[in-house]
């Protein structure tokens, strides 16, 4: 068993009992939508696997505007759904005005920031899992130039790109990271043909691997990535799959796990901070039929150490949220 499978087991190993008598819960996607084949698909899969295991049965909303988010949280705690689980850090405003209305129900954010009793934050350390596949990258480049395209500019994505470039560099200290954000509204997670120009701008730039931390507007850059004859990085849910040989690894990002942690616990949920790390299996890099073929034993065999160096504090890996710095790489 790899490192890799033994943390992924672990993740396994953080999901609850299932109870009998819950209400039904409540899942509120970002905009991008339910099939973005990213963040919000593995929230998705978790709920379906949830459903699936259960026999339980959950509501579902997918946001097609900003104006939407006050208006379904209201909507579905009026319902008396419990927990309401939302996804994203944009929803945060919205929960900060109508959490305190309804006490009695839990809301779980999902990379999002609520100070409130009733409010479930549930985190990741995406740049710990960053750090794997930017290692990985640099190990695949052939040119020393890898890429970075993010969605839209905020500190989260920033993490991602952030602990990437230091894996870049802890392989290849002269490598080269080109960096792109989509845009700076909601709308960069969802414009797959603004991925496409920016992954033909990068390989221009001498790139040959290019990681999209970007929901829906990744699919148009691994789509190029495989087009254009180099190699991507998925992000979020195993893309693997999405181009057989042409996606180097996936970042993995357990949202599904958060949901299907969220949704086991029920009514018994409570308000609170939890983290999920490389260590608890939160995140780590895809491995799979589809990708085999471009990851040597020697490969893997590295970035499972650097893994367990991580997982035990050995190695530290910078977090952008922490002081808005970004060592290994300028915007």
């Amino acid at each position: 068993m790899t490192l890799m499978q033994k943390f992924l087991g672990a993740a396994a190993g953080l999901t609850l009992t299932a109870g009998a008598a819950f209400a039904e819960p409540a899942l509120i996607y970002d905009l991008g939508g339910k099939f973005d084949k990213s963040f919000n698909e593995a929230a998705f899969a978790g709920a379906q696997r949830w459903s699936e295991e259960t026999g339980g049965t959950f509501r579902e909303i997918e946001m097609q505007s900003e104006a939407q988010r006050e208006q379904a949280l209201r909507r579905f705690a009026e319902s008396g759904a419990d927990p309401v689980i939302t996804t994203g850090f944009a929803f945060s405003s919205a929960l900060e005005v109508v959490a305190p209305d309804y006490p009695d129900t839990t809301f779980v954010t999902i990379d999002g920031w609520v100070d409130a009793p009733n409010v479930k934050v549930i985190g990741f350390t995406e740049h710990e899992g960053s750090y794997l596949v930017g290692m990985m990258a640099a190990q695949a480049s052939k040119t020393g130039t890898v890429g970075f395209i993010g969605g839209m500019d905020i500190p989260l994505i920033r993490k991602f790109a952030c602990g990437y470039a230091q894996g870049v560099k802890a392989v290849n200290p002269d490598a080269t990271i080109v960096a792109n954000m989509t845009g700076t509204t909601p709308a960069a997670w969802n414009d797959p043909v603004k991925g496409s120009e920016l992954t033909k701008a990068q390989i221009s730039q001498g790139a040959d691997v290019v990681y999209a931390a970007a929901g829906g507007t990744g699919v148009g850059v691994l789509q190029t990535a495989a087009d254009e004859g180099i190699l991507s990085i998925g992000v979020d849910s195993n893309q693997n799959h999405l181009h057989p040989g042409k996606v180097l690894t996936s970042m993995l990002k357990r949202v599904d796990v958060a949901v299907y942690e969220s949704m086991s616990a029920g009514e018994s949920l409570e308000g609170g901070v939890q983290v999920l790390d490389l260590a608890n299996g939160g995140v780590g890099y895809a491995m799979d039929e589809n990708n085999a073929d471009l990851v040597t034993e020697a490969m893997q065999t590295e970035v499972d150490a650097a893994a367990a160096s991580i997982a035990a504090g050995d190695i530290k890996v910078h977090d952008y949220a922490s002081d808005d710095s970004c060592p290994a790489l300028t915007f």
